[in-house]
C-alpha cells in the first residue's frame, strides 16, 4: 500500500515578474492619468500659483502642480472643483501643515 502525502503536488516554478516592467508600466499610467487633469486644471485655473500668486511661463511652467483639495488624486471632476494650482514650494507646505499640526499638538 503506498503512503500518501501531505504536501501540496509539485506545480512548476513560476517565472519570475519582470518588476522593471511593472514600475515603467505603473509609471506610464500615473503620468498619463497626470497629464490628462493636469492640462485640464491648467486651462481652467490658468498658469498662476492660487497661494502665492507667483505667475509661470513655459520655461517654469514644470513647476506649477496640482493639489487635490480632498487630497484624492482619483477624484478629479470636469470642472476642476477640487483641484488647485500650487507652485512647489506651496504644495510643500499644504502638504506639510497637517504632520506639522499633529507635532505641535502631540499627536502621532
Amino acid at each position: 500500500m503506498p503512503t500518501r502525502s501531505f504536501r501540496p503536488p509539485r506545480r512548476p516554478p513560476k517565472k519570475p515578474a519582470d518588476v522593471d516592467a511593472l514600475v515603467r508600466e505603473a509609471t506610464e499610467a500615473a503620468r498619463t492619468r497626470q497629464q490628462g487633469y493636469r492640462e485640464r486644471s491648467l486651462a481652467l485655473h490658468g498658469w498662476i500659483c492660487a497661494k502665492c500668486a507667483r505667475e509661470f511661463d513655459r520655461a517654469n511652467l514644470h513647476l506649477l502642480t496640482v493639489h487635490h483639495k480632498d487630497g484624492n488624486h482619483q477624484n478629479n471632476p470636469a470642472d476642476g472643483s477640487n483641484w488647485e494650482n500650487l507652485c512647489v514650494d506651496c504644495h510643500d507646505d499644504e502638504h506639510s501643515r497637517g504632520i506639522l499640526g499633529d507635532y505641535l499638538t502631540g499627536k502621532d
